[in-house]
């Protein structure tokens, strides 16, 4: 590159210099990239924000790039081409809809991405752990309607994310997690009575096995971003706006929606939210679906779906989790000022999943919560007996 960056890491130089390529390729002209700033990424790829300093055209101010580092597993899909395929996706939307940044460009050989910069913006996460309880209420409810409303966008478009997919490559796609929580119903009987010595009641195996109907062809799919953690989304002055399509596909609505309720299963920061916050969210997200799917307005058809998608979502997590607190105890994720203990979120979710199925007529569920929650609390008595709400809320709790 002709022009100083000065001292920044190298996968961060060697991305915008391959987005310098791209672009002058595809305008003709001559682009420079100047004022690079990592954005993190992971250890899959880098992601970063730069000034477009020489632009003969029309290019915004400023662009983000995402480099993807390494070739795709042998014999998996290929996250790059989902990514891709998403934004494609997206970008085909009415601003208005679009719940996403822009796809400038895209280099399938240099495995790149050319983003629209949606600005120096908040996660989720970052109003979650914040001093400002009502902006982080504020957020949620955003972050619920946003949901809705991509799902909404979305709704009968799984035809165009497949022939985006095969254009790039893929011959066929799928929910990432449904394998997954395939396996977890199957085997997390033998795994409970193993590591902590629960017998699954057979009520509780037939229950858990009525959930996977929400993994099949249901009417009610559209786009789900399968990572919608809350560092995964932006607080923008539009309102939040998802980011990170690795694992982007096409799922039953309610999978997403359970993450009111679970809360955020799986993500390293789950903590609790305050009480009346998931029934909020809920409502938020409901006027935005209704449109599309008016059955789902009555509450009684909508709770049956809500509750199958929680009660998958906690046999996955427990299938996920559970292993990892063979030897210790640890926290769902590598920081432990930002995660729970793994056996306080699992407890919390099983405790959850037992109310709910106490006023469901679900008793397997209920006696299988109840037990599972007790014996983590057994076998870890010095750990929290109660998930801690996010930060944002403690003071007022």
């Amino acid at each position: 590159m002709g022009h100083d960056l000065g001292s920044f890491p190298r996968p961060v130089l060697a991305a915008l210099a391959a987005a310098e390529r791209l672009l002058t390729r595809r305008s003709g002209a001559g682009i420079v990239l100047a004022d690079p700033e990592d954005l993190g990424g992971s250890e899959r790829s880098v992601v970063a924000r730069a000034r477009v300093a020489r632009n003969p055209f029309s290019l915004p101010r400023t662009l983000v790039v995402k480099h993807y580092l390494a070739a795709p597993d042998p014999g998996r899909p290929d996250p790059f081409h989902y990514e891709v395929a998403s934004c494609q996706l997206f970008t085909a939307l009415p601003a208005d809809a679009r719940p996403s940044p822009v796809l400038i460009a895209h280099d399938p050989k240099a495995r790149l991405l050319v983003l629209e910069d949606l600005g120096r913006s908040s996660t989720l996460a970052d109003k979650l752990f914040g001093p400002d309880p009502e902006a982080a209420r504020r957020c949620l409810l955003s972050w619920a309607r946003a949901l809705g409303r991509m799902q909404a966008a979305t709704a009968g478009r799984e035809s165009d994310f497949g022939a985006l997919l095969r254009r790039l490559g893929e011959r066929a796609w799928r929910d990432p997690m449904a394998e997954d929580a395939r396996a977890a119903v199957a085997g997390l009987p033998a795994l409970l009575e193993h590591e902590l010595g629960v017998k699954v009641p057979p009520d509780a195996t037939l229950e858990a096995h009525e959930t996977v109907k929400l993994l099949g062809a249901t009417r009610y799919r559209a786009f789900s971003p399968s990572d919608t953690c809350p560092d995964n989304n932006l607080v923008t002055s539009r309102g939040v706006r998802f980011v990170d399509f690795e694992w982007g596909c096409f799922r039953d609505i309610a999978l997403d929606a359970a993450y009111f309720r679970v809360p955020f299963p799986g993500c390293e920061a789950s903590f609790a939210l305050p009480d009346g916050m998931a029934e909020a969210m809920l409502d938020a997200w409901r006027s935005e679906i209704v449109e599309v799917w008016p059955d789902l307005d009555s509450s009684e058809r909508l709770e049956k779906r809500l509750r199958q998608a929680q009660l998958l979502w906690v046999w996955l997590c427990t299938w996920w989790m559970l292993p990892r607190i063979r030897g210790r105890d640890m926290p769902v994720g590598a920081d432990a000022t930002r995660s729970p203990r793994i056996s306080t979120a699992l407890g919390h979710y099983w405790r959850q999943v037992a109310a709910v199925a106490a006023s469901s007529g679900m008793p397997g569920t209920e006696e299988l919560g109840t037990e599972i929650a007790l014996a983590l609390a057994e076998r870890f008595p010095d750990a929290p007996g109660s998930l801690p709400l996010y930060p944002a809320f403690r003071s007022v709790a």
